[in-house]
């Protein structure tokens, strides 16, 4: 029989809540800590435990996960008062599942070993409905006998779970994936604001060209969204906007040119300044009208 570890979960939000959630009904005893208690209201009824700070839920668990909203989140949750890493002990794994930049996973494993502990970085890409369905793709970086351990948990939240390399490795591989879709997106945008300046219909047009090579997981899903008007967030441009900077700082550390990247990130920080940070990414199409809007 599977070891049963103990988990403790920080950051019930959109992302975190339906995660941590699968951990409980697996039957993996958990704590949770969220800065609003009411986020979380839904676990505690169902029979997880509340944890009084990130030490305190690090304190009662064999493996403590954290999935927050940004790097500065991160920082404060592992080294801020009542801190992960003020509490971790020998034998315990942290596990970090924000998306965050990769100088921070390597200083959390750096802390998590000083305190005879070990810490992964294990981001993860499928937004809310990856989440909520347990269908998460789960990158991870780390010590190899960590995320074998942790393992049997991962395979709970995601379906594609793959151990990179060293710690830091993890998120370096996110910044790929979220690179890839970034090109996505803005051919998406630029396509169909193609097709609605030749006046064709843009649902033939995405029927037409999705079987073939120009098929894509960004067309078949996010196109239609578009169409419809429906830009919901699965993934919030600003948290978008948040993992391009990180990408692109990254970039300029190691002296590589992206240029794509960047006008991604420029184009994303457009449809920011006009106060669309909370809807998906695919409310990129929203710059492409305003850069082609033409005069009256």
């Amino acid at each position: 029989m599977a070891e049963k570890l103990r988990a403790g979960w920080i950051g019930t939000g959109v992302m975190g809540y339906p995660m941590a959630g699968h951990l409980l009904a697996a039957g993996y005893p958990l704590t949770v800590f969220n800065r609003t208690k009411a986020k979380a209201q839904g676990l505690l009824d169902k029979g997880a435990a509340w944890a009084a700070s990130p030490a305190d839920a690090a304190r009662r668990s064999d493996v403590v996960f954290t999935i927050v909203g940004f790097p500065a989140d991160v920082q404060e949750t592992y080294f801020g008062r009542d801190g992960v890493c003020q509490a971790l002990a020998p034998g315990q794994i942290a596990v970090d599942m924000t998306t965050s930049p990769p100088s921070l996973a390597v200083e959390i494993a750096a802390a998590a070993a000083k305190a005879g502990a070990s810490a992964l970085d294990a981001p993860v890409s499928g937004g809310q409905v990856g989440a909520v369905g347990a269908k998460l793709t789960i990158m991870a970086g780390g010590d190899k006998p960590s995320f074998e351990r942790v393992l049997p948990l991962f395979q709970k939240m995601g379906q594609a779970v793959t151990f990179i390399g060293p710690a830091g490795s993890g998120q370096h591989c996110k910044m790929v994936n979220q690179i890839l879709i970034a090109g996505n997106m803005l051919a998406l945008a630029e396509g169909l604001a193609y097709t609605k300046e030749c006046g064709l219909n843009p649902k033939l047009v995405i029927e037409a060209v999705s079987p073939g090579s120009a098929g894509s997981w960004c067309l078949n899903t996010l196109g239609p969204r578009i169409l419809k008007g429906d830009f919901a967030a699965g993934f919030f441009v600003d948290h978008f906007v948040k993992d391009l900077g990180i990408a692109l700082a990254e970039a300029k550390r190691m002296k590589l040119a992206l240029p794509m990247l960047a006008l991604a990130e420029q184009l994303y920080v457009a449809l920011q300044a006009h106060g669309h940070g909370r809807l998906g990414t695919q409310a990129i199409s929203k710059t492409y009208e305003a850069l082609n809007e033409r005069g009256k």
